[in-house]
């Protein structure tokens, strides 16, 4: 439903991309947007939403969509995996007298492959009950009591604790712990700087809610960023986040902006909406009676346009 518009997205900050149901955010963002820059980089051969051209796909290196997916569907997976924080854990752990006179590598370590794990659960450390008129259980392994690891792996320490409890600690006494390791310290102090001090090292996936997974995403780029300028695009980010965790997710754009990148993010919410450097409203409705670019400017310039319907809602939040 987008009325033959031209839309501007600035680089290097946070622009919001607002409007009632059905003005036609997600088509603008998702299948043009998204799908163009993509399709410039080489990496899209899906149908591509209809427009004219689009420049300035080289002042990007890419593209990326940080949903509220889950990081991993199985147990196996948790916040070291997902940041690759866990391979300089495990070389720590391979480098140990202990370790090196039992014969052990840093694979050992890992309860994704064959070796160090527990061949009952298959490092899963529960198993699957399957139930036949209701959905599926897991127990604990009653082989390795859910700690993953094979007995002669579980002997082997590291400032007083094996790999099993290393990955009992949360982000912030992981930090305390691995304080003279810089490869370790560098991710998790990410997860601290965005409000995921709390988590477990070892977590499974499976636990964490989608603003928990959407943070972890976050916290993934900003560990492994280079120079390259991306652009990240972010759909309704705030859903089912406490305010609290609104606050968090707003310094982790920050952060982004701040490393050189750009956010794209469609939103309702006016705590994010009135913090953004640049707004789009499409409107003035939703279905036939939208597609159209209503407002466009600071948050300030926003509730200045009567026909906004996101500039009116904003001008409260931006009096109160």
């Amino acid at each position: 439903n987008l009325k033959n518009i031209d839309v501007e997205v600035p680089i290097g900050v946070l622009t919001c991309i607002t409007g009632v149901s059905g003005s036609g955010k997600s088509t603008l963002v998702h299948d043009v947007i998204y799908a163009a820059v993509k399709r410039a980089k080489g990496e899209w051969d899906k149908k591509l939403g209809v427009f004219r051209r689009i420049d300035g796909t080289e002042l990007v290196r890419g593209v990326e969509l940080v949903d509220q997916s889950p990081i991993g569907r199985t147990p196996r997976s948790n916040p070291v995996t997902y940041l690759k924080a866990f391979d300089p854990i495990r070389e720590l752990f391979a480098s140990t007298k202990d370790a090196r006179t039992r014969g052990l590598t840093a694979s050992s370590f890992s309860f994704n492959v064959p070796g160090g794990r527990c061949d009952a659960c298959e490092g899963e450390g529960q198993v699957r009950v399957e139930m036949q008129f209701l959905a599926d259980v897991f127990v604990p392994c009653d082989v390795c009591e859910g700690t993953r690891f094979r007995p002669q792996v579980l002997e082997v320490t590291y400032r007083g604790k094996n790999i099993h409890q290393v990955l009992d600690l949360t982000v912030r006494e992981a930090i305390q712990f691995f304080n003279g390791s810089p490869k370790v310290l560098r991710r998790l102090l990410v997860l601290e700087e965005i409000g995921l001090g709390y988590l477990r090292l070892g977590q499974p996936a499976t636990t964490l809610s989608g603003g928990e997974a959407q943070r972890i995403k976050i916290a993934a780029h900003l560990s492994t960023q280079g120079g390259d300028r991306m652009l990240y695009i972010l759909d309704e980010p705030t859903t089912g986040l406490h305010f609290d965790d609104i606050a968090k997710l707003l310094a982790a754009f920050r952060k982004l902006i701040a490393a050189g990148h750009s956010l794209l993010v469609i939103e309702h919410n006016l705590d994010v909406i009135k913090t953004a450097d640049w707004v789009i409203d499409l409107g003035p409705e939703g279905g036939h009676a939208g597609g159209e670019v209503v407002a466009v400017g600071s948050p300030e310039t926003i509730v200045g346009v009567a026909a906004s319907h996101t500039g009116q809602h904003l001008k409260a939040v931006l009096e109160g």
